[in-house]
């Protein structure tokens, strides 16, 4: 296995439970709120939500806001193809509990959220009442239930749903930590508590991320890795590939296809030219008999549906570039229709309420860059993954 597969941090074996946390990783070591901005910062640690902005940067902001702030843990993951939020809350949710009181020292908070699925929360009461008994919480932390859909797990909607207002983007011209609310993913949160204790520089050298490789891999997983991890060594920690394949989804529903390359690094500076990167951790593994047109179109038609009803490129746009992509799907052919794909994903991008349409318009220019050939030929009533006629 390639020296960039990590070894074991976020996933090692355990119980979940709060003695066997405590045993493994001792308590938190007693740090004030600039030194754990400063280890934020040192250590390069990014969102691992999607987004990969510098988590120190909104830490910083938050708490010079100058409003008293509230932090969220945010495990929501609406993403169909994406486990590894609801693995890392069952396995380590004192990791994810520790990270979110360090980023509430930080930003100076005044409340504290943990918002995951419904199924998740029993389990998640029990560790909260664990470390209060032991006396490991100085802030209490209260549980919402996110919503099972794809943007409920958007930062504003889960500041939305904290609120009390439903899980609904706000827009996005109001940059949420100017509220002084930080919402950041579960994920991110449980880095930052192994920094807390073992340091930035062990970071650096050590720190990994969590992937969900599912599609055509001998064994649907989530898997640790370090950033720059080949795209093959990823699928191999998998069990490998079941069939030859024919692409790779990177980043999920809103990431983009990249070749089935076994070398490609997965860093956003390698999937970038593909319009993808490495977002929340998705890799789906498409194979060869598998149409990238018809399983896009598939994608759209869900991120279609998928939607807050609060702007026209959600309740418009989206529905006709899955419209568009159904028919070049199956095969049918009118003028323009690979310029109309193209068109109506620059409609949509930059002007929706929140950044669901410029997630859908990057998978579906991703998809025409991606099956160049496959658009030819569908266009002539052709299939090349079939080799049949549409």
């Amino acid at each position: 296995m390639n020296s960039v597969l990590a070894a074991q941090t976020l996933l090692t074996a355990g119980d979940g439970g709060l003695d066997d946390h405590l045993s493994r990783y001792g308590r938190l070591p007693s740090l004030d709120g600039s030194q754990i901005v400063g280890l934020a910062r040192d250590a390069e640690l990014t969102g691992r939500g999607g987004g990969g902005f510098p988590m120190w940067r909104k830490l910083a902001a938050v708490a010079a806001a100058g409003t008293p702030a509230v932090v969220i843990a945010n495990g929501a993951e609406g993403e169909p193809v994406s486990g590894k939020d609801r693995l890392l809350l069952t396995r380590k949710p004192h990791l994810v509990l520790d990270g979110l009181h360090l980023v509430a020292l930080a930003t100076g908070a005044r409340a504290a959220h943990l918002y995951a699925p419904a199924a998740l929360l029993p389990r998640l009461r029990e560790s909260l009442a664990a470390r209060g008994r032991a006396g490991l919480d100085k802030l209490p932390v209260t549980l919402t239930a996110a919503p099972d859909a794809f943007v409920s797990g958007e930062e504003s909607a889960v500041a939305s749903a904290i609120a009390g207002r439903g899980a609904v983007p706000a827009d996005k011209r109001v940059r949420l930590v100017e509220t002084g609310t930080l919402v950041q993913n579960v994920e991110t949160l449980a880095h930052l508590a192994l920094i807390a204790r073992y340091g930035a520089g062990w970071f650096l050298s050590s720190g990994t991320f969590l992937a969900t490789v599912s599609g055509a891999v001998a064994r649907p997983s989530v898997v640790e890795a370090r950033y720059g991890v080949p795209l093959g060594d990823l699928i191999g920690a998998a069990g490998g590939a079941t069939e030859n394949l024919r692409a790779v989804l990177v980043g999920g529903y809103h990431g983009g296809w990249v070749p089935a390359d076994p070398a490609l690094p997965v860093t956003r500076e390698a999937l970038a030219p593909f319009g993808a990167a490495p977002g929340a951790g998705v890799v789906v593994a498409l194979p060869a008999h598998a149409c990238g047109l018809v399983e896009t179109a598939k994608i759209t038609q869900y991120l279609a549906g998928q939607v807050a009803g609060q702007c026209g490129p959600c309740v418009n746009g989206l529905p006709r570039i899955a419209g568009t992509l159904a028919d070049l799907a199956a095969g049918r052919p009118r003028p323009g229709l690979p310029g109309e794909a193209a068109r109506l994903a620059a409609l949509v991008t930059g002007r929706g309420a929140c950044r669901h349409p410029d997630g859908t318009a990057r998978l579906v220019l991703s998809a025409m860059r991606a099956f160049e050939a496959d658009v030819a030929a569908h266009l002539n009533g052709r299939c090349l993954a079939t080799g049949g006629r549409l």
